[in-house]
Protein backbone atom coordinates (compact mmCIF):
# COMPACT_ATOMS: atom_id res chain seq x y z
CA UNK A 1 0.00 0.00 0.00
CA UNK A 2 1.02 3.49 -0.47
CA UNK A 3 1.34 4.47 3.50
CA UNK A 4 3.63 1.41 2.86
CA UNK A 5 5.56 2.30 0.66
CA UNK A 6 5.55 7.05 2.60
CA UNK A 7 6.90 4.59 5.74
CA UNK A 8 9.85 3.23 4.12
CA UNK A 9 13.64 4.46 4.79
CA UNK A 10 14.32 6.78 1.69
CA UNK A 11 17.48 5.16 1.84
CA UNK A 12 16.16 2.04 0.40
CA UNK A 13 17.45 1.02 -2.59
CA UNK A 14 14.72 0.78 -5.33
CA UNK A 15 15.24 -1.62 -8.15
CA UNK A 16 13.58 -0.93 -11.61
CA UNK A 17 14.05 -4.41 -13.98
CA UNK A 18 13.50 -3.68 -17.52
CA UNK A 19 12.76 -6.06 -20.22
CA UNK A 20 12.05 -6.54 -23.96
CA UNK A 21 9.01 -8.51 -25.98
CA UNK A 22 10.87 -9.33 -29.29
CA UNK A 23 11.80 -12.33 -31.37
CA UNK A 24 14.06 -14.78 -30.79
CA UNK A 25 14.98 -17.03 -32.82
CA UNK A 26 12.68 -20.00 -34.27
CA UNK A 27 13.36 -21.63 -30.95
CA UNK A 28 12.63 -19.31 -27.94
CA UNK A 29 9.19 -17.04 -27.30
CA UNK A 30 8.78 -13.57 -27.76
CA UNK A 31 9.10 -12.90 -24.12
CA UNK A 32 12.57 -14.52 -23.62
CA UNK A 33 14.07 -11.16 -21.96
CA UNK A 34 11.06 -10.62 -19.71
CA UNK A 35 10.91 -14.10 -18.59
CA UNK A 36 14.71 -14.39 -17.87
CA UNK A 37 14.56 -11.28 -16.14
CA UNK A 38 12.13 -11.87 -13.88
CA UNK A 39 13.41 -15.34 -12.85
CA UNK A 40 16.29 -13.61 -11.99
CA UNK A 41 14.53 -10.58 -10.17
CA UNK A 42 12.23 -13.06 -8.12
CA UNK A 43 15.54 -15.15 -6.97
CA UNK A 44 16.96 -11.66 -5.78
CA UNK A 45 14.04 -10.98 -3.96
CA UNK A 46 13.82 -14.10 -1.65
CA UNK A 47 17.40 -12.75 -0.42
CA UNK A 48 17.25 -9.19 -0.21
CA UNK A 49 13.22 -8.37 -0.06
CA UNK A 50 13.91 -6.83 3.98
CA UNK A 51 16.60 -4.21 2.44
CA UNK A 52 15.44 -3.08 -0.80
CA UNK A 53 12.45 -2.21 -2.84
CA UNK A 54 11.88 -3.51 -6.02
CA UNK A 55 9.10 -2.35 -8.51
CA UNK A 56 7.35 -4.21 -11.31
CA UNK A 57 8.92 -5.47 -14.28
CA UNK A 58 8.81 -3.13 -17.37
CA UNK A 59 8.45 -5.95 -20.31
CA UNK A 60 8.16 -2.88 -23.10
CA UNK A 61 12.03 -2.35 -24.70
CA UNK A 62 14.14 -0.58 -26.85
CA UNK A 63 13.80 -3.25 -29.77
CA UNK A 64 13.58 -1.55 -33.08
CA UNK A 65 16.24 -3.17 -34.85
CA UNK A 66 14.10 -6.68 -33.93
CA UNK A 67 10.80 -5.02 -36.18
CA UNK A 68 11.73 -7.27 -39.22
CA UNK A 69 10.05 -10.07 -37.24
CA UNK A 70 6.51 -10.41 -36.35
CA UNK A 71 5.59 -10.17 -32.51
CA UNK A 72 8.51 -7.74 -31.63
CA UNK A 73 6.96 -5.39 -29.59
CA UNK A 74 8.83 -1.80 -29.34
CA UNK A 75 8.94 1.25 -28.18
CA UNK A 76 10.77 4.38 -30.00
CA UNK A 77 13.94 5.13 -29.03
CA UNK A 78 13.09 8.40 -27.65
CA UNK A 79 9.65 7.66 -26.39
CA UNK A 80 11.46 4.76 -24.62
CA UNK A 81 13.91 6.93 -22.97
CA UNK A 82 11.15 9.46 -21.70
CA UNK A 83 9.36 6.20 -20.54
CA UNK A 84 12.45 5.52 -18.21
CA UNK A 85 12.92 9.39 -16.74
CA UNK A 86 9.56 9.10 -16.01
CA UNK A 87 9.66 6.03 -13.80
CA UNK A 88 12.97 7.12 -12.49
CA UNK A 89 11.62 10.60 -11.29
CA UNK A 90 8.52 9.27 -10.08
CA UNK A 91 10.61 7.40 -7.16
CA UNK A 92 12.79 10.63 -6.95
CA UNK A 93 9.67 13.08 -5.94
CA UNK A 94 8.28 9.84 -3.56
CA UNK A 95 11.71 10.58 -1.64
CA UNK A 96 14.15 8.04 -2.85
CA UNK A 97 17.64 8.25 -3.07
CA UNK A 98 19.36 5.50 -4.53
CA UNK A 99 17.55 4.05 -7.85
CA UNK A 100 19.08 0.43 -9.94
CA UNK A 101 17.92 0.28 -13.42
CA UNK A 102 18.71 -3.46 -13.72
CA UNK A 103 18.42 -4.26 -17.17
CA UNK A 104 17.47 -7.57 -19.13
CA UNK A 105 18.21 -6.70 -23.19
CA UNK A 106 20.84 -5.12 -24.76
CA UNK A 107 18.61 -2.78 -26.82
CA UNK A 108 18.07 -1.24 -23.73
CA UNK A 109 21.76 -0.33 -22.91
CA UNK A 110 22.18 2.84 -24.34
CA UNK A 111 18.71 4.54 -23.93
CA UNK A 112 19.05 3.29 -19.99
CA UNK A 113 22.31 4.93 -19.97
CA UNK A 114 21.16 7.65 -20.79
CA UNK A 115 18.15 8.40 -18.95
CA UNK A 116 20.34 8.04 -16.18
CA UNK A 117 22.71 10.64 -17.23
CA UNK A 118 19.74 12.94 -18.10
CA UNK A 119 17.95 12.33 -14.69
CA UNK A 120 21.28 13.32 -12.99
CA UNK A 121 22.05 16.61 -14.87
CA UNK A 122 17.86 17.63 -13.82
CA UNK A 123 18.98 17.01 -10.49
CA UNK A 124 22.30 18.60 -10.50
CA UNK A 125 22.20 20.48 -7.44
CA UNK A 126 22.23 17.55 -5.60
CA UNK A 127 24.50 14.79 -3.96
CA UNK A 128 22.80 12.50 -1.98
CA UNK A 129 21.64 10.28 -5.00
CA UNK A 130 22.89 7.24 -6.82
CA UNK A 131 21.51 7.00 -9.84
CA UNK A 132 22.95 3.85 -11.72
CA UNK A 133 22.28 1.32 -14.56
CA UNK A 134 23.58 -2.25 -15.50
CA UNK A 135 22.87 -5.06 -17.30
CA UNK A 136 22.37 -7.89 -15.33
CA UNK A 137 24.75 -10.13 -17.49
CA UNK A 138 27.48 -7.04 -17.25
CA UNK A 139 28.09 -7.37 -13.24
CA UNK A 140 31.06 -9.41 -13.57
CA UNK A 141 30.83 -12.96 -13.53
CA UNK A 142 32.40 -15.18 -16.13
CA UNK A 143 30.20 -18.20 -16.19
CA UNK A 144 32.11 -19.88 -18.54
CA UNK A 145 35.35 -20.36 -16.46
CA UNK A 146 33.45 -21.56 -13.48
CA UNK A 147 31.35 -24.21 -15.05
CA UNK A 148 33.29 -26.33 -18.30
CA UNK A 149 31.23 -26.92 -21.25
CA UNK A 150 30.30 -23.25 -22.19
CA UNK A 151 30.92 -22.54 -26.51
CA UNK A 152 30.44 -18.50 -25.95
CA UNK A 153 32.36 -16.22 -23.68
CA UNK A 154 29.68 -13.55 -23.76
CA UNK A 155 25.50 -13.39 -24.38
CA UNK A 156 24.24 -13.81 -27.89
CA UNK A 157 20.93 -14.07 -28.79
CA UNK A 158 18.47 -16.81 -28.36
CA UNK A 159 22.22 -18.73 -27.74
CA UNK A 160 23.61 -20.88 -25.90
CA UNK A 161 23.09 -18.89 -22.88
CA UNK A 162 19.38 -17.54 -22.96
CA UNK A 163 18.30 -21.36 -24.32
CA UNK A 164 20.33 -22.68 -20.93
CA UNK A 165 18.33 -20.54 -19.00
CA UNK A 166 15.22 -21.39 -20.71
CA UNK A 167 15.43 -25.10 -20.07
CA UNK A 168 16.06 -24.83 -16.69
CA UNK A 169 12.77 -22.44 -15.77
CA UNK A 170 10.41 -23.31 -19.25
CA UNK A 171 11.41 -26.23 -21.54
CA UNK A 172 7.40 -26.52 -22.47
CA UNK A 173 8.55 -22.68 -24.37
CA UNK A 174 11.68 -23.81 -25.77
CA UNK A 175 11.73 -25.45 -29.31
CA UNK A 176 13.84 -27.08 -31.52
CA UNK A 177 17.02 -25.33 -30.27
CA UNK A 178 19.35 -28.33 -31.20
CA UNK A 179 18.40 -27.70 -35.56
CA UNK A 180 19.47 -23.93 -34.80
CA UNK A 181 22.84 -23.20 -36.75
CA UNK A 182 25.62 -21.46 -35.10
CA UNK A 183 25.30 -17.58 -36.24
CA UNK A 184 28.77 -15.95 -34.84
CA UNK A 185 28.46 -12.88 -33.14
CA UNK A 186 31.21 -11.04 -34.86
CA UNK A 187 31.66 -6.63 -33.98
CA UNK A 188 32.08 -5.62 -37.65
CA UNK A 189 34.64 -2.62 -38.15
CA UNK A 190 36.19 -2.88 -34.47
CA UNK A 191 36.71 -0.68 -32.76
CA UNK A 192 34.15 1.43 -34.15
CA UNK A 193 30.47 0.76 -33.53
CA UNK A 194 28.16 -0.27 -36.03
CA UNK A 195 24.48 0.34 -37.02
CA UNK A 196 22.79 -2.54 -37.36
CA UNK A 197 19.45 -4.33 -37.67
CA UNK A 198 19.32 -7.78 -36.54
CA UNK A 199 18.61 -8.78 -40.45
CA UNK A 200 22.22 -7.54 -41.12
CA UNK A 201 23.81 -9.85 -39.06
CA UNK A 202 21.15 -12.81 -38.48
CA UNK A 203 18.50 -14.34 -41.22
CA UNK A 204 16.81 -16.92 -38.50
CA UNK A 205 16.74 -14.34 -35.44
CA UNK A 206 19.42 -16.01 -33.40
CA UNK A 207 23.44 -15.07 -32.68
CA UNK A 208 25.75 -17.13 -31.33
CA UNK A 209 25.11 -21.72 -30.63
CA UNK A 210 21.79 -22.40 -29.13
CA UNK A 211 22.38 -26.04 -30.00
CA UNK A 212 24.86 -26.13 -27.20
CA UNK A 213 22.34 -25.33 -24.14
CA UNK A 214 21.49 -27.20 -21.43
CA UNK A 215 19.00 -26.82 -18.65
CA UNK A 216 22.70 -27.65 -16.13
CA UNK A 217 24.28 -24.66 -17.84
CA UNK A 218 21.27 -22.59 -17.26
CA UNK A 219 20.36 -23.11 -13.49
CA UNK A 220 24.24 -22.32 -13.14
CA UNK A 221 23.93 -18.85 -15.38
CA UNK A 222 20.96 -18.48 -13.14
CA UNK A 223 22.76 -18.61 -10.22
CA UNK A 224 26.11 -16.91 -10.93
CA UNK A 225 23.81 -14.00 -12.74
CA UNK A 226 21.40 -13.22 -9.42
CA UNK A 227 24.67 -13.33 -7.16
CA UNK A 228 25.90 -10.68 -9.08
CA UNK A 229 22.98 -8.86 -8.86
CA UNK A 230 22.52 -9.76 -4.57
CA UNK A 231 26.24 -7.92 -4.68
CA UNK A 232 25.13 -4.74 -6.44
CA UNK A 233 22.26 -4.04 -4.33
CA UNK A 234 24.35 -4.74 -1.12
CA UNK A 235 27.22 -1.89 -2.78
CA UNK A 236 24.09 0.02 -3.40
CA UNK A 237 23.04 -0.08 0.43
CA UNK A 238 26.62 0.56 2.06
CA UNK A 239 26.91 3.83 -0.22
CA UNK A 240 27.86 6.69 2.71
CA UNK A 241 25.26 8.99 0.69
CA UNK A 242 27.44 11.58 -0.75
CA UNK A 243 30.76 10.21 -1.83
CA UNK A 244 31.60 9.80 -5.40
CA UNK A 245 33.43 6.57 -4.51
CA UNK A 246 31.79 3.78 -2.62
CA UNK A 247 34.44 3.53 0.12
CA UNK A 248 34.78 7.15 0.76
CA UNK A 249 33.16 6.62 4.01
CA UNK A 250 35.76 3.93 5.05
CA UNK A 251 38.95 6.07 3.71
CA UNK A 252 37.45 8.75 6.44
Amino acid sequence: TWPHVERLSKETPVIIPIAALEQHGHHLPLFTDSILLGEIVQRVHKAMSDRALFAPLMWLGNSHHHMDFNGTLSCQPRCYLDLLNGLVDNFIVHGFKRIFLLNGHGGNDIPGKQSMFEIRQEYRSRNDLLLLFSTYWSLGCQPYISFPGFVQQEMGHACEWETSMLLRIAPQLVGDYQAAGPVEPGNAFRPATRAWITKDRSQPGHIGWPQHASAEKGEHLLNEFSKDVTKMIQRIIEWDGTGWDEGEAKKR
